[in-house]
């Protein structure tokens, strides 16, 4: 059956065709792991799930390559690390934060449903690939050494022309266009605006590896050599299909498309770059200081969002019944409505666990990941079996246990608990709002109510907290 893919390349649907149907190739940008990933988060990685799945499905199992990364290097995480734990070393502190919550993430996105990608590379174990792509880009004109950093130049890419792509193709802008729509470093040892970091010096005490081009410092990599280095290593010079958000189109994929094209010589770096749309949550844009951001922990594990703990059955067909290109309103109304209809669709499944899949829903299904169409369709299927087969292409379990709240446990540590409550409590005392905000989010995604009063005799502040499920 044919399966046709919007390409954010050409801006088109178009027919898809691997480059080797015996080894079916994608890659999607993965998390930065320095805390919980938010609902936002679950989007990308349940829509290429699906996509997944299809391509099993159309191909084989054996015959599809998924790579989704972990970027454990990067300046959010050193920060988390140094503030959580203030009296480690700080490459030991960090560890602890990346594996933590890299594991937590895991976790959570098991929970709705989604296969392990065939292989999860982590950033730090290809600094060597990173080095190798920064000096070849060197050594072919498209990057230079400047005061211990590394930085690529989008215009020594446009100038060189020939099979190259143009600087700005993917996002569909001019230099001036890019320069205008996004904060750019100004630093005196650019040659150009729009020139970007490749590698950068480490400050005393930060995580650092031998620099590339001789450089005598020790340096670590930006953020989007991490993704072309990963890439090339797992699924080539070029490979199929290349997910991830809408917001990674500029810069991250325009960049990583630049710096893998000129360091191979290649028109391109994925044939076909699929974009997930915006999730915003009750019609606004999710932030903490609105007190609308929640993780895909809290939704599993505590009753904050709706009045109670959601299954990951039931958070997984919320996030597919918007067509995965189109922006989604994350409401609890949208989750009540989709929780009852998980339920009909269980019951005309009547404890069927397997099954063949409906070709009608296959087909729409193909057209370009249609999910609200193939969902409507399959109300219409009346073959229990086929049905339960069905429901399994699109990752449901067709375990009715699993409609209940199954997400992962939250084990309470009563001892840190109270630790980040003193914390907060000393942090309000010294009218530091924003770090008592923080410590209020972070215990909430530990699945931790907290209750504040004043004490009737003292008039000190007293809290109470208790956990939430």
């Amino acid at each position: 059956m044919a399966l046709q893919l919007y390409n954010t390349l050409t801006r088109t649907k178009q027919a898809f065709v691997p480059m080797d149907a015996a080894n079916v190739r994608m890659y999607v940008c993965g998390p930065t792991v320095y805390d919980f990933a938010h609902i936002g988060n679950a989007r990308p990685v349940i829509v290429f799930d699906v996509l997944f799945r299809l391509l099993r499905h159309v191909y084989g199992d054996n015959h599809v390559t998924y790579v989704r990364n972990i970027t454990d290097v990067d300046d959010k995480i050193n920060d988390r690390a140094a503030r959580d734990f203030p009296a480690l070393p700080l490459n030991e502190a960090i560890r602890r934060v990346t594996e933590t919550t890299a594991d937590q993430y895991h976790q959570d996105v098991a929970a709705l449903g989604c296969l392990p990608p065939s292989i999860v590379p982590r950033a730090t174990e290809h600094i060597d690939e990173m080095k190798q792509i920064i000096e070849r880009l060197v050594a072919g004109g498209f990057a230079y050494v400047a005061e211990g950093h590394v930085l690529f130049s989008p215009s020594a890419q446009n100038a060189a022309g020939g099979v190259l792509p143009r600087y700005g193709a993917l996002a569909n802008r001019s230099l001036d266009e890019m320069i205008a729509g996004v904060r750019v470093d100004v630093a005196p040892y650019k040659q150009d605006a729009t020139d970007f970091v490749l590698w950068k010096p480490s400050k005393e005490g930060e995580p650092g590896w031998p620099s590339p081009c001789g450089m005598a410092s020790l340096g670590r990599p930006g953020w989007h050599i991490e993704c072309s280095a990963m890439s090339w290593k797992h699924l080539g010079e070029v490979f199929d299909i290349h997910g991830g958000g809408i917001d990674l189109v500029f810069p991250h994929h325009e960049n990583e498309v630049a710096q893998s094209t000129c360091a191979f010589g290649h028109s391109a770096m994925a044939n076909v770059f699929m974009h997930n749309g915006f999730l915003q949550v009750e019609g606004k844009k999710m932030s903490k200081s609105d007190g609308n951001f929640v993780t895909i922990n809290e939704l599993l594990a505590t009753d904050r969002f709706g009045g109670r703990a959601w299954s990951g059955q039931v958070l997984r067909l919320a996030m597919l019944r918007t067509h995965y290109r189109q922006p989604i309103d994350w409401t609890v109304a949208s989750l009540q409505e989709t929780a009852a209809t998980l339920e009909r669709l269980f019951d005309k499944a009547e404890g069927q666990t397997s099954g063949t899949v409906d070709p009608e829903v296959l087909a729409v299904l193909c057209d370009d990941l249609n999910l609200p169409g193939a969902l409507a369709r399959i109300h219409s299927v009346k073959d229990p079996a086929i049905l339960a087969g069905t429901l399994s292409l699109l990752g449901f379990s067709m375990n009715r246990d699993d409609l209940k709240t199954s997400g992962p446990e939250t084990s309470v540590d009563v001892g840190a608990v109270q630790a980040l409550i003193d914390a907060r409590i000393a942090a309000r005392h010294g009218k530091d709002w924003a770090e008592s905000d923080r410590i209020r989010d972070e215990l909430l995604a530990l699945g931790i109510q907290i209750m504040d009063s004043k004490d009737p005799v003292t008039g000190e502040l007293k809290t109470e907290w208790e956990v939430k499920r």
